[in-house]
Formats: C-alpha cells, sequence, structure tokens
C-alpha cells in the first residue's frame, strides 16, 4: 500500500551567518544546517512544511544536504518584519499553489493593532504569508496543503531606539500588546478558516490538509475555530460514524502523538503542542477510519526550555521545536 508522509517543522531563524537573526559564524550556520538535515533525512517525509525561512538561500542551503531528494521548493512571497516566511519542501511535483495574505471580507477583514511607536492601527493580512499549495500523491487523489504561521504569543514591545524590547514596562503595556497579538492570531485563524471552506464547498475528491506553527495548544480557542463543526473529533465515540458536519470539518491529529511526546516546544519548563496538522476526512478513508502514524521528534531530538527572549538563541544548533510528522496508507 503506498503512503504519503507530510512533516511541520519550525526551523528557528533559518537566515545565512551575519544576519541579525541568524547564526554569528559561518561555523555554527553549518552545524545548524547539518543538524537539521540529519533529522530530514532520517524523517524523509514527501512533503515538507517549514516555518521561520529567512529567504530563499539559506532553504536552499539545508535542501543540498537533503541528497538530491526534494527537487520542488517553493517560498511564501509575504516574509514579516524580521524577513521570516513558511515555504514547502517537497519530492512531488508541485501542481499549484497560491499565496495567501489579506484577510478575507467573509472573515475578519480588519483587526486593532499598534505600529512600534505605539500609534493605533488596523491591519488586514497575515504578519507572515499563507502558503498553499497541490501534490498528488497517487494519480487519483491530489491533495491541498496549507502551510501557516501564525502570530507568537511571545510578545515585543515598543522601543525609542527602535530596537525590540521583550520584558514590558508594566502590566498595562504587557496586557494591550497580548490583546493585541490575540486579535491578530485570532483573525489569522478565521481567514485560514474562511479558505478551507471554500476548498472543502462540494469537494469529494480533493483532500486538504492545514499545518504548520500555530502557536497555541489543541484546546485553545483559536485552534477551535479551524476544526469546523464540532462533536466527531479523534477520540470521541461519534469519531468513526460519518455526520452532516463531516464534509467541512478538519480533523485535528494531536491526540494520534503518544501522550508523553505529545508536544513540540517548551516554554519556561512547561511542555506545549502548537504545531499542529488538521486533515479533512479524505486524508481518513474507511469504516472505521484509518488513521496515520503521527509523532513528535522529541524523542530523537530533545528540545531546550524557552524564554520570552528569543535573541537569546542566536546561533544554537537545531530549533527551538520539534517536528510533527504523519504517514498516512492510500
Amino acid at each position: 500500500m503506498n503512503t504519503f508522509t507530510v512533516t511541520t517543522w519550525n526551523l528557528e531563524n533559518l537566515f545565512r551567518a551575519g544576519h541579525e537573526f541568524g547564526p554569528r559564524t559561518q561555523e555554527e550556520y553549518e552545524a545548524k544546517l547539518q543538524n537539521l538535515a540529519r533529522t530530514l533525512l532520517s524523517l524523509d517525509p514527501d512533503v515538507l512544511a517549514v516555518q521561520e525561512v529567512g529567504g530563499i538561500d539559506p532553504l536552499s542551503d539545508l535542501v543540498a544536504l537533503l541528497d538530491g531528494r526534494y527537487p520542488h521548493v517553493l517560498l511564501s512571497s509575504h516574509p514579516d518584519s524580521r524577513g521570516i516566511r513558511v515555504g514547502f519542501v517537497s519530492k512531488l511535483t508541485i501542481e499549484g499553489s497560491e499565496d495567501i495574505s489579506l484577510f478575507p471580507e467573509s472573515g475578519l477583514p480588519v483587526v486593532s493593532s499598534r505600529d512600534h511607536q505605539g500609534n493605533n492601527r488596523q491591519i488586514s493580512a497575515f504578519g507572515r504569508g499563507v502558503l498553499r499549495i497541490c501534490v498528488s500523491p497517487t494519480p487519483d487523489k491530489p491533495v491541498n496543503l496549507i502551510n501557516a504561521h501564525l502570530k507568537s504569543k511571545l510578545l515585543t514591545f515598543r522601543s525609542s531606539s527602535g530596537r525590540p524590547r521583550f520584558t514590558p514596562r508594566d502590566e498595562n503595556e504587557r496586557a494591550q500588546e497580548a490583546g493585541h497579538a490575540l486579535l491578530r492570531r485570532t483573525a489569522e485563524a478565521v481567514a485560514l478558516r474562511v479558505k478551507a471552506n471554500a476548498l472543502l464547498a462540494n469537494n469529494s475528491e480533493n483532500a486538504l490538509i492545514i499545518l504548520g506553527d500555530m502557536n497555541d495548544g489543541a484546546s485553545a480557542a483559536t485552534t477551535q475555530i479551524l476544526l469546523g463543526p464540532g462533536g466527531s473529533e479523534i477520540g470521541t465515540r461519534s469519531f468513526n460514524r460519518a455526520d452532516q458536519g463531516d464534509d467541512a470539518r478538519l480533523f485535528n491529529l494531536a491526540p494520534l502523538i503518544s501522550e508523553e511526546r505529545r508536544y513540540s516546544r517548551i516554554y519556561q519548563g512547561n511542555k506545549e503542542l502548537i504545531d499542529h496538522i488538521f486533515v479533512s476526512e479524505e486524508m481518513l478513508p474507511g469504516r472505521p477510519r484509518r488513521l496515520p502514524i503521527v509523532d513528535s521528534g522529541v524523542a530523537a531530538n530533545p528540545i531546550p526550555s524557552i524564554t520570552d527572549n528569543p535573541t537569546e538563541r542566536r546561533g544554537e544548533l537545531g530549533s527551538d521545536h520539534a517536528p510533527i510528522t504523519a504517514i498516512f496508507e492510500l
């Protein structure tokens, strides 16, 4: 039986040496690439969704270490202010793609935020663009994959020097910035769900996978927005029974990860699963549904505990996130 393997992985500031957010030395950069490549070669996914990529050059450097397995590479055209963006690396031909940036009118088209000078402003787009591709694991099974990196819970605060601060002046400032971040992440989750609705409408052939760094746990409100109709999630009694919500539903594969490895980041000593894979019912065929094998990479690659200051890890090997992988039988 054919299998189809997908992995999502936040590569943590994949910039070339000397970049403001990248490793300080070429030796550190090459060691990071080797560490990432070693993990990817062992996972060997058909399609890899990556986040925090600082442009095509460092991603090409990484792909060059993957034994020629991945001839197809595509990056979003919409980086954030640091220059990081999402992308795909694929063994399979990319048959179609779509850059997504603006919030849809049928979602939350405008939400409040603040600029670096503390002025109120309205935002109407993802902080980091979303990227959709289509591949065909088998000739009769096209799959749409959407890669997203939603607004982080790690907060930055305005500064007169122009450099970001990671510590608020007072609790009012912290609460305000956290609220704006949540508004943006919510609008981004709604925009993803609206896009999923359009792809799933009247669809009985193309499967859909949404994956990436959602920056929230499985039970968080923003993550729940992506699921669609509730009632028969993985692990519930009704999961294997068809119902009217199945055509619009996305199933979070998180419960299929062994409980002791059900995390992808450690924040101040707390294990969190914030990198997710959601799939439409076409990826779970049969009755009972055929379940994929899903795991995080924490067993083979232990990850560090991070703080609210992301610059502390500049030059460190690997990533502060674990890859999440799903293996489907087709």
